[in-house]
């Protein structure tokens, strides 16, 4: 059985793990639970770490003089500075991050489409809506201080395109974690081997950029090798794969077996590529399809390739909300 290396997650603590939502209640999610078997989470309410109480007079993302401020309209606090002071001390406080899960749609933890209100009054003595594109002030730091990781909130993870980049993103960076340990260029190359096809799929033009690097004609030390290697890793799997380059790589694939598998089995495979295609199932239908192969067919150059198994077997899932399909 493959292992996989442990990441480590960063999630909001309503998430199942605690009632410390405004309203004193908790939010189960089935994804975090299931992923939870996998990965090692720390937890946060940075709302109840700032000091607010559960339950608590919500608050909310107000627009005054043009900048976004964290205000509580029952008691006319603004706790903005209170929440960044606590943001920088949690980040500084963290050895390592993989990733982040955090709640959707909140002034504190969100990372797109929250609400923002106009610090005026109306008439009937309420706050208007701006917008509802805005950021939550810890979730706007935790993307400017970690633009290269995978950041998602927990609504978004119902989509099946938006999950599996999210679960190939956090496990491959996890395992390239153990290159940094490593510091050596050896551990280098043997990721780099075993991630070709991943990468091919993902982001070709930094595939090729990639191979020099870890080639290294100018003898550069090997931490030097190994962040700049980083750097483009990071570009290479900050969008999910076109599906039309994840078909050519399993294409590719399929030639190794071409003579071995029936007509039948050819064409099955062949329909489950153009379901994908069409976004009807996910990427996981074919990368299992071809999965079995390489293991009835013992065929090793493709069985350490990660592109087939990104991440743990038990996290498959074809279930979709259709949420966030334009992938923002």
């Amino acid at each position: 059985m493959k292992t996989f290396a442990r990441p480590q997650v960063v999630v909001s603590r309503c998430l199942g793990f605690e009632a410390c939502r405004y309203n004193g209640v908790t939010i189960p999610d089935t994804f975090v639970e299931a992923l939870s078997r996998h990965v090692t989470y720390v937890t946060t309410c940075p709302e109840v770490q700032i000091g607010l109480g559960v339950p608590r007079d919500p608050i909310r993302v107000v627009v005054v003089d043009g900048e976004p401020r964290l205000m509580q309209p029952a008691s006319g606090r603004d706790v903005t500075e209170q929440m960044r002071t606590f943001a920088e001390e949690f980040f500084n406080g963290l050895e390592y991050v993989d990733g982040f899960i955090l709640k959707g749609r909140s002034p504190s933890c969100g990372i797109k489409d929250v609400r923002r209100y106009r610090a005026e009054v109306g008439k009937d003595g309420k706050q208007s809506v701006i917008d509802k594109t805005g950021l939550g002030i810890f979730g706007s730091m935790v993307k400017a201080r970690y633009p290269q990781l995978p950041i998602e909130e927990e609504g978004r993870l119902t989509n099946f395109v938006i999950r599996e980049h999210f679960l190939t993103a956090l496990f491959t960076l996890a395992s390239f974690r153990a290159v940094k340990v490593a510091g050596s260029v050896g551990s280098l190359v043997e990721f780099h081997s075993n991630n070709k096809l991943l990468l091919l799929a993902y982001n070709e033009s930094q595939l090729r950029k990639m191979g020099p690097v870890v080639a290294n004609p100018d003898k550069k030390a090997a931490g030097d090798v190994i962040a700049i290697y980083e750097a483009h890793l990071w570009q290479a799997l900050a969008r999910p794969p076109r599906t039309t380059t994840a078909i050519n790589v399993l294409m590719h694939a399929l030639g190794y077996f071409s003579e071995k598998l029936s007509s039948e089995e050819k064409a099955f495979f062949l329909d489950s590529l153009e379901r994908y295609r069409e976004r009807k199932v996910p990427l996981s239908v074919p990368l299992n399809l071809m999965g079995a192969w390489i293991v009835r067919f013992d065929e090793p150059y493709l069985a350490r390739q990660t592109f087939f198994a990104p991440y743990p077997e038990e996290l498959i899932t074809i279930s979709d909300s259709g949420k966030g399909r334009d992938l923002r």
